[in-house]
């Protein structure tokens, strides 16, 4: 590419921030433009509902690069602007303020948003979400000042915002449809033991509920009423019932999309000129040889690097596992690999599961390894994937085992 060419990113994450970064580290001269609809410098997000809701960080120590660095770089960056609209015939972006942008590749970054509650009260004073810097601040201002807080959902930011209120000395009551915590992605066995640690630290965690309504008063949430018409009082509401991905400039735009937006193992999309990374590319992955979509910080760390190659011409497969990581209390875990939902997969526990140090696996039914998950166990990250990775059945007997060597 030359230096007349221009690149545009629509998004302003760390996947954002990265592809940049991989454009430059390609030696890319020509033009970059870098469209983020907040106003702040792309920054990273796990630290939003975990250290920083802890207070051991700032948002701004969570920065992927100064605007001195853009600068150096001579990466545009236009923060606060919303991309609304792509045209590929002319292959153009608008802007909010009726201009257009011209691009040669695009790359798209948009991430996702919290889901919504349809339920009466929802839009009320005091009803929360943790997606952006403003919500994690917002909320550990809250910390400072309420008593009682309830979480609507049991998933990763439920939980990690729930350590967070505890540690902080709030009471807090989680709500979850499922009969288990993480059942969607973790299954019942390994999601009781997040349920477990969390009833352990005061938590009052109800499962198999249902959400009627969040009460209110002069427009104010002042509780949360069940299905069986019981009211729990709180001076908080946080809905954490999972994400939606920003895929409505790839539909508007025509781009192959179902549920995120369809890419191939490279990043393309359906418009060999336009990329995905993120929280919204589904990808046809080359190793797990199925589409999967990961909202995960990973993905918005490592696909980058793919998707610049692709932007650039260069041949670039993306065949990283899927991997997640998640810190509550004094329980660090990370998992590697992948698990369809609603697969039937048997669970091979190695090590103690009542001091939760341990090590999970899910097996197929012909007992290859698809995942493996270690709770306050580290340094096996790498022999969990060679096992993934090999594609070779295992014992389970030996691999339950913790005399037995991975």
């Amino acid at each position: 590419m030359t230096t007349t060419s221009r690149f545009v990113i629509a998004g302003g994450g760390l996947a954002a921030a990265k592809l940049a970064e991989a454009l430059r580290a390609n030696d890319f001269d020509g033009t970059v433009s870098l469209v983020s609809a907040e106003e702040r410098l792309p920054y990273e997000r796990p630290p939003l509902s975990k250290e920083c809701l802890l207070g051991k960080k700032t948002v701004d120590d969570c920065i992927v690069d100064t605007a001195q660095w853009y600068r150096d770089h001579h990466i545009e960056v236009l923060l606060g602007t919303t991309v609304t609209g792509i045209d590929r015939a002319s292959k153009t972006i608008a802007l909010p303020d009726g201009t257009t942008l011209p691009y040669d590749k695009l790359a798209l970054a948009t991430g996702s948003r919290p889901r919504k509650l349809p339920l009466p009260g929802a839009d009320a004073e005091n009803v929360y979400v943790l997606r952006t810097a403003e919500d994690s601040e917002t909320l550990l201002e809250l910390f400072r000042g309420a008593q009682r807080l309830v979480v609507i959902g049991a998933g990763w930011i439920g939980l990690e915002v729930t350590a967070a209120a505890r540690i902080a000395g709030l009471e807090v009551t989680v709500l979850e449809t499922q009969q288990t915590p993480l059942e969607g992605a973790l299954g019942t066995e390994m999601g009781a033991v997040f349920g477990g640690l969390h009833r352990e630290h005061g938590v009052d965690l109800r499962t198999g509920v249902k959400v009627a309504e969040i009460v209110t008063r002069d427009g104010i949430a002042t509780g949360v009423r069940l299905g069986d018409d019981s009211v729990i009082e709180a001076d908080a509401v946080l809905v954490a019932v999972g994400a939606r991905p920003n895929i409505e400039l790839a539909v508007d735009a025509g781009l192959s999309t179902a549920g995120g937006v369809l890419v191939d193992e490279s990043l393309a999309t359906s418009d060999p000129d336009i990329v995905a990374v993120g929280d919204i590319a589904d990808q046809q992955h080359p190793i797990l040889g199925q589409r999967v979509r990961v909202e995960h910080w990973a993905n918005a760390l490592n696909q980058p690097a793919v998707a610049a190659l692709t932007m650039l011409g260069k041949p670039g497969v993306y065949d990283k596992l899927p991997y997640f990581f998640t810190d509550q209390y004094d329980l660090g875990m990370e998992y590697t690999g992948y698990v369809a939902p609603h697969r039937d997969a048997r669970v091979v526990v190695r090590g103690d599961l009542g001091k939760r140090e341990f090590v999970a696996f899910w097996l197929s039914s012909s007992d290859r390894v698809l995942a493996g998950m270690n709770v306050n166990v580290w340094d096996v990250t790498d022999r969990i994937k060679q096992l993934i990775l090999s594609g070779e059945p295992v014992d389970p007997g030996r691999l339950a085992d913790p005399k037995s060597p991975l």
